[in-house]
């Protein structure tokens, strides 16, 4: 089965190709950052502009690349939420006006089961059951997966995402538009000069969020108090930032991973699997790796591409759910929507890595 996935939830346009039998068979990805970079966040409607100016153009582009026509499509999947609503309608439009002109079956995927089963597009990754942590700019939560759409919800954020906590961090250092990953840069020279001076952390130590009482849950706003408190009291100079911006990446990585050692003690699991944007994140996934190979469990991640939004997720995980029999029979996004609540794929040998 060949599936169009179109990812629209936000501010990056996806496009890609699934084929069951053969993988992968072309993606391609533009992003919107330059366009919102001016107004230092993404502007929702100018998002959705951009989809509609982009969407159709990448689809040929892909569909070229895979060298696939349009009609040799035997299924449609697009995003359906979460995300911006009128970006979710973009994708969805034209989702459904492909899959009804050629007369093939559609399928809103969830876009958070998206990033879940991202990291089963690579070779020889793991097959549920396993933990999940979905970590991103909008999400910071820990699943347990006992097989695909069956996910029970073992904790979340209680306020930010560990990506928000990046990016509102990188604002207040004066960091530029992604923050994210410029905070995470400036993480990276800072831990190259304490490692030049002996050091194995920064000077600034934070608190580790609700590490110390039992639980799953996250909390990172409080953190960010601190790195702004601790910013304030400085000599705001380049090599405190990069001293504060290594310690705020250790207090949110180290949280991260005893979070996750916990999840996997109390689930009975041993295999953990890694997805969203923070996901490529080099410094979790050292300290997930390191924590991994401690207790001699797996942990898994998708390639640095497939971390952000992308068309790949979406045409797997519609593939997955398209070839289990599944599809939409009327036009809907959910711009709020409980993973919770998705269907579970009935007994189904697993979609070809690729």
């Amino acid at each position: 089965m060949r599936v169009l996935g179109l990812e629209s939830s936000c501010d990056e346009t996806g496009v890609a190709v699934y084929d069951t039998e053969r993988g992968l068979l072309a993606h391609a990805l533009y992003s919107q950052v330059a366009l919102h970079a001016e107004y230092g966040g993404v502007v929702p409607e100018l998002a959705s502009r951009d989809h509609v100016r982009k969407l159709l153009p990448l689809v040929r582009q892909t569909l070229a690349e895979a060298g696939l026509s349009q009609q040799q499509l035997d299924g449609v999947a697009y995003t359906a939420g979460p995300g911006l609503i009128g970006a979710l309608l973009v994708g969805a439009a034209t989702g459904r006006a492909l899959a009804w002109a050629l007369d093939c079956p559609s399928i809103g995927v969830h876009h958070m089961e998206g990033h879940l089963l991202s990291p089963l597009l690579e070779p020889n990754s793991p097959l549920p059951p396993f933990v999940c942590l979905l970590v991103s700019g909008g999400h910071t939560q820990l699943v347990a997966v006992e097989a695909i759409g069956r996910y029970t919800l073992l904790g979340e954020t209680l306020d930010d995402a560990a990506g928000e906590a990046f990016d509102k961090t990188a604002k207040m250092l004066g960091l530029p538009y992604p923050g994210g990953p410029e905070l995470a840069a400036l993480a990276l020279e800072g831990r190259a000069v304490a490692e030049a001076e002996g050091r194995k952390e920064s000077h600034f130590r934070f608190a580790r969020p609700m590490t110390d009482r039992p639980g799953l849950d996250f909390s990172f706003s409080g953190l960010k108090t601190q790195v702004l408190l601790a910013w304030q009291a400085s000599d705001r100079s380049e090599a405190t930032k990069r001293d504060l911006a290594l310690g705020f990446e250790d207090a949110v990585t180290d949280t991260l991973a005893i979070k996750c050692e916990r999840a996997l003690k109390q689930t009975g699991m041993r295999t953990l699997v890694v997805a969203g944007g923070v996901g490529a994140n080099k410094q979790l996934r050292k300290n997930l790796a390191d924590m991994a190979a401690r207790r001699r469990w797996q942990v898994s991640f998708p390639r640095m591409a497939f971390c952000t939004d992308n068309g790949a997720m979406i045409a797997f995980a519609g593939a997955t759910r398209l070839a289990a029999g599944q599809n939409d029979f009327e036009f809907r996004v959910q711009p709020r929507w409980d993973m919770a609540s998705l269907a579970p794929v009935a007994a189904l040998p697993p979609p070809k890595s690729g």
